[in-house]
């Protein structure tokens, strides 16, 4: 028979109650007792993207599931952080309540701010001050890049980099710019490829094409880490849909060659667009 949680509550009192009792140094789960704030932070990154999944899919019930998932990833940390002395739950809720009625004065105070628009500017002058704050605290130069964080996806990090950096007047006028900084880079990934040297220059140099294709992505007002994941969902049904074609034609996909695979490639991508 399933165990009960202690405390009837309902609500967030009951997500709590179940997680002091999975981390009980005695009575708790071996699995969660073993856990850290380094051990967990994979699986945070994972429940992240699995709620972003969700809503594309348009699976709300998914989504309900999923964004439940991240809320335990919050307790799970807020638990360990409350064992350890440094914080707990409430103090998290308390500090993000705070920061949104900082952020927001034009609800909760009494300043005037006429659309969306201008609640962009507030907010982000907001953060600036946070940041700015945080940088005399630790006794060094704010930049403008400052909380950039390390961890996020390559292609969103260098997003939010060029985004940042034009908060100083460091862009392209247009996408024009961009796109003959792209021509440029480009080249300079042929020439090391061409002297096949150094796969360190190679490395390199192929780092600065995707930075500049992002550059591209940002001056269109894309989000480029969705543009690839979408690219990817297209390959994926493409490939999948190419695969099956092979069978009905060849039996074996692997014995089909590879002109005759570009082939069945260009079926499906025109069956797909029907």
């Amino acid at each position: 028979m399933t165990k009960k949680p202690e405390n009837a509550e309902t609500g967030i009192n009951r997500l709590l109650d179940i997680m002091r009792q999975l981390r009980d140094p005695e009575t708790g789960c071996p699995w969660d007792r073993e856990q850290s704030f380094e051990t967990i932070a994979p699986y945070t990154i994972e429940e992240a993207y699995e709620v972003a999944e969700t809503i594309a899919d348009g699976d709300m019930d998914e989504f309900c599931n999923e964004l439940g998932d991240l809320l335990f990833q919050v307790v799970f940390y807020a638990r360990i952080a409350a064992e350890k002395k440094l914080f707990d739950f409430n103090d998290v809720v308390q500090g993000i309540s705070d920061k949104m009625v900082t952020r927001h004065p034009h609800i909760f105070g009494n300043e005037d701010i006429e659309d969306a628009e201008a609640q962009n500017v507030a907010w982000e002058t907001s953060k600036a001050r946070e940041r700015e704050a945080k940088a005399r605290a630790k006794n060094r130069e704010p930049s403008v890049l400052d909380d950039v964080t390390a961890g996020f996806p390559a292609l969103m990090r260098a997003q939010k980099l060029q985004k940042r950096a034009t908060r100083i007047g460091f862009d392209w006028p247009d996408v024009t710019g961009a796109l003959d900084k792209l021509e440029e880079e480009v080249a300079e990934l042929n020439d090391e490829v061409q002297s096949g040297v150094d796969q360190t220059r190679i490395n390199e140099e192929f780092g600065d094409v995707m930075f500049s294709l992002v550059n591209i992505g940002r001056h269109y007002k894309l989000d480029v880490e969705t543009s690839l994941r979408q690219a990817n969902t297209r390959f994926e049904t493409r490939f999948r849909l190419m695969e099956t074609l092979a069978r009905d034609n060849h039996g074996d996909p692997t014995t089909a060659s590879l002109e005759e695979l570009e082939a069945l490639w260009q079926v499906a991508k025109q069956e797909l667009s029907d």
